[in-house]
């Protein structure tokens, strides 16, 4: 249920922190707005259910650090990251830091709550090492040729940059593009990504618990 579900909300500009409240607010949760990313680390260790949604771009500490802080302090909480200026790359980048979804402003409120359930779900006993043995099937089923184009997407290319790089058509990456997403059984890029980091997540995740040794600085003034 949302009403025991806090959601921190980690963004610098005030009126989007505002708006955003007012919109997790209204749809019954518990909403804890934050200036910074510092600001929310200062709340470690956390209590309850929690859901992290922050801003990509920062000053200080950006989204994607505040991801990497969290998993070398052994924090597990499920994280969804906003951007306005959002790129494959940086989605990507963000995924293998272990947010659950990346999502582009100005932010669609059903777009949003879809992603703060699914992110919450996933976080079930059990369900990374299912989720990465069953992508881990998916990525068996693809041709060498389509390897190659996931290869190429989830390192940000253009699909004119893929097919120059293999020395095929545009319109063959694009066929290719669309057999991966169909044998993926991924609805959006964002799934895809998802998908495609989910057992490397799932691998590194033992191998970084390290704990915090100085405590946070205060955010900019």
């Amino acid at each position: 249920m949302a009403n025991d579900l806090t959601i921190h909300l980690v963004d610098d500009e005030e009126a989007l922190r505002r708006s955003l409240t007012f919109l997790l607010a209204s749809a019954g949760f518990a909403v804890r707005a934050h200036s910074c990313a510092n600001a929310f680390l200062d709340l470690l260790p956390l209590s309850g259910r929690n859901c992290l949604v922050t801003d990509l771009r920062m000053p200080d500490v950006d989204g994607i650090e505040l991801l990497q802080l969290l998993r070398l302090s052994s924090v597990n909480v499920p994280a969804i990251v906003i951007t306005g200026q959002g790129d494959v790359a940086a989605a990507v980048q963000a995924m293998k830091a272990g947010a659950s979804d990346f999502l582009e402003k100005p932010l669609r409120e059903e777009a949003l709550i879809a992603a703060i359930n699914l992110a919450m779900g996933q976080r079930q006993p059990g369900r990374s090492i299912a989720d990465s043995e069953s992508v881990a099937a998916r990525l068996r089923q693809l041709t060498d040729r389509e390897h190659q184009v996931l290869t190429g997407v989830l390192d940000g290319l253009q699909n004119k940059m893929i097919a120059y790089q293999l020395g095929i058509s545009s319109r063959t990456v694009e066929v290719h593009r669309a057999n991966v997403m169909a044998k993926m059984g991924a609805r959006n890029l964002a799934e895809l990504m998802r998908m495609a980091v989910t057992v490397d997540m799932v691998v590194q995740s033992s191998a970084e618990r390290i704990s915090p040794v100085a405590p946070w600085p205060a955010c900019a003034r």
